[in-house]
């Protein structure tokens, strides 16, 4: 053992314990807690959820599974785990798949400050944050630690904002705490897609990938030293430079050409690299750390150069099993962000099934891995719905509550979710749990095949038989009037690319009819069977009346079929009229003794008559009445508030646009 390793070992036992690793499924993070691991059986780390690779050697009793964003868990983590140190290495937003602006500041920043509250409470003994070099983006080289900011990203804004509240709570405060500025960290266990990783995996197939810029450069720092300078942090800390941001970084600028070079002398490739010019306007040609702070108040200096840094990551990515299952572990453990769904869901008297329905939908995505967010729509429901809504999206960012006004009916609701969504598609579930969340995993796999719409068909569903009957019935009229081909079977419940959401969204109309909007639109469309279940709780507030008007509805808006009718029917009686008094008159000439004594006959033309013309009337007036209904041009909603965080907020936005998000 060296005389480093030996210093390196009594530095980690110094630490106070127990020691806490926000973060610790990351690149950084993971390679910290192995550091530590090896040395004290008192560090836990954190992850978002599991299986995590980097942790597999890591005893599972040490690793807390948790969405910290959800401010209960990370009080129950902290209760659990009564940290003395705490490592932050928690990050969102570096890599250019992370572009949910909000959840960077939401991670980054907010996080970061309710964190650092709930550790003053405990009187913790050092704080130190994984920064960024990024937050600067100046247009020369990277400034001393003492120089202003420049940011140019929601990334470098967020990391920026998060260093000036640890020096608030460092140097005004008195907080142990100090923020770590990580140059370009490479080593094992980094993301599969970043650069140093790329060239080593083809140095091993004795290749080169395609550089950009020669003149570009970067301070690239071992993952070993980035380990020391948080252990160094940690013990050097005093009162004088609490709050402080040091530069982790070699001190030394090294171009692309200079990378490829060394690249070919350490993995002995023969071929040329290639280069092409940047695309990202911070790919500044001086780019490299001033490390002074850290080396005259940590003691720390970069010990491993880059040709002994890359040689330990070519070690390292050769005792791999599997090199191809290495390059696909970012994508294993990414979000699918382009399939992100809107879950939607309309409901009226079920706060009962709120909490139900989120558990479901949340396991659902959580397998899929893929980006989402939760509207639940309080249609002015007489129950606690709106109350169940926010204690949910307190204890969950991703859960979002409308609250309408008053009762504005399932298709108002559905639509105001679709103009508050942000995701790339939407979701649209009723409340009752009656559209079986779980399904929405068969909607994916559609979506994947290209399919733009995906709707639930309706093969089986527990009602009485006459419901049942007139269900069906329902879709066979409606196809028999109208002129656009309506899925038989096919409710609310479907999946709808954002882009047919923003084709249906256009529509003016305020009497919506979805399903019938959802076939008219067009796109590639397709089914799934499903069996829909009976109401989980409480009583079913449709009935036949509601459902006849549903019909009404549907028929009316994409029919003209009634009016044609009318139109055939007063012809075929005017040609009926003229046959008969025809009829009429040449008996009365031929016969004159045989026509019908009496009033029986004319009472009776009178009533057939009669009732065609109010049933003739009735038609129209229905229509009349939807041309009514829409030139008024009402909203088809009002919000009385949205639900976010927690936190109930007075809507702020008209409900007849587009949300801007």
């Amino acid at each position: 053992m060296s005389e480093n390793d030996e210093k390196l070992i009594s530095e980690i036992r110094d630490l106070e314990g127990p020691i806490l690793i926000l973060g610790a499924s990351g690149f950084v993070g993971a390679n910290l807690f192995q550091m530590v691991n090896a040395v004290r059986l008192d560090v836990h780390g954190t992850a978002s959820r599991l299986p995590a690779w980097r942790l597999e050697s890591i005893p599972v009793d040490r690793v807390h599974i948790a969405d910290l964003l959800v401010q209960s868990n990370l009080d129950q983590l902290l209760n659990s785990v009564k940290p003395r140190t705490v490592f932050d290495c928690i990050a969102y937003g570096a890599y250019s798949f992370e572009t949910d602006g909000e959840l960077i500041h939401q991670m980054n920043f907010n996080f970061t400050r309710y964190l650092i509250e709930r550790l003053q409470q405990r009187e913790i003994w050092r704080y130190i944050h994984a920064g960024s070099s990024s937050e600067y983006g100046d247009h020369c080289s990277a400034p001393a630690e003492d120089q202003g900011l420049q940011p140019n990203s929601h990334y470098s804004v967020s990391k920026a904002a998060a260093s000036h509240l640890i020096y608030y709570y460092g140097q005004h405060l008195k907080f142990p705490c100090a923020n770590l500025r990580l140059y370009s960290v490479y080593g094992p266990m980094e993301d599969s897609s970043r650069l140093i990783s790329n060239l080593v995996r083809m140095g091993i197939q004795q290749e080169l990938p395609e550089f950009v810029d020669p003149s570009i450069s970067r301070d690239f720092v071992y993952i070993d030293d980035v380990c020391r300078a948080f252990i160094k942090a940690a013990n050097s800390l005093s009162l004088n430079n609490y709050g402080w941001s040091f530069n982790i970084g070699t001190g030394i600028k090294t171009t692309i050409s200079d990378l490829a070079r060394e690249a070919q002398s350490v993995f002995g490739v023969t071929c040329e690299p290639k280069f092409t010019m940047p695309t990202r306007q911070w790919d500044l040609p001086e780019w490299y750390a001033r490390p002074d702070r850290a080396n005259e108040h940590l003691n720390w200096v970069a010990n491993v150069s880059l040709r002994e840094g890359l040689l330990r990551t070519f070690s390292w990515m050769k005792s791999l099993p599997s090199l191809d299952a290495y390059q696909q572990s970012s994508k294993r453990n990414a979000l699918d962000l382009k399939r992100s769904v809107s879950a939607i869901i309309a409901c009226y008297k079920d706060d009962q099934a709120i909490p139900i329905m989120y558990a479901r939908l949340t396991k659902t995505f959580q397998l899929l891995k893929i980006d989402y967010e939760i509207i639940f729509v309080n249609d002015c429901s007489p129950d606690k719905s709106e109350e169940t809504i926010r204690q949910l999206s307190r204890d969950d960012y991703r859960v979002i509550g409308i609250s309408h006004s008053r009762n504005f009916g399932s298709q108002a609701a559905f639509v105001s979710g679709m103009r508050l969504s942000t995701k790339n598609s939407c979701v649209l579930l009723d409340g009752d749990l009656q559209d079986p969340p779980e399904l929405i995993q068969e909607f994916i796999a559609q979506w994947r095949l290209g399919y733009d719409v995906v709707y639930g068909r309706r093969v089986k569903r527990e009602a009485t038989l006459f419901m049942q009957f007139a269900y069906k019935a329902f879709y066979r009229i409606f196809d028999f009037f109208s002129y656009i081909k309506v899925p038989h079977d096919a409710g609310d419940f479907s999946l709808i690319d954002r882009t047919v959401v923003q084709a249906i969204l256009q529509f003016p109309e305020r009497d919506l009819f979805l399903r019938g909007v959802r076939a008219y639109v067009g796109f590639q469309q397709v089914g799934v069977d499903y069996h829909r279940p009976e109401r989980m709780f409480g009583q079913s507030t449709n009935n036949l009346m509601k459902n006849i008007g549903w019909a009404k509805k549907g028929i009316l808006s994409f029919s003209n079929t009634p009016l044609n009718m009318l139109t055939a029917l007063a012809g075929g009686l005017l040609g009926t009229t003229i046959l008969l008094s025809a009829l009429q008159v040449g008996v009365k000439i031929l016969y004159p003794q045989s026509a019908p004594k009496g009033a029986t006959t004319i009472i009776l033309m009178i009533m057939l008559f009669g009732s065609l013309t109010i049933s003739c009337l009735a038609i129209l007036g229905e229509y009349v009445a939807k041309i009514f209904e829409e030139v008024k041009q009402r909203p088809l909603y009002v919000r009385r508030a949205v639900i976010k965080s927690g936190k109930i907020r007075t809507a702020e936005f008209h409900a007849t646009e587009r949300d801007e998000n």
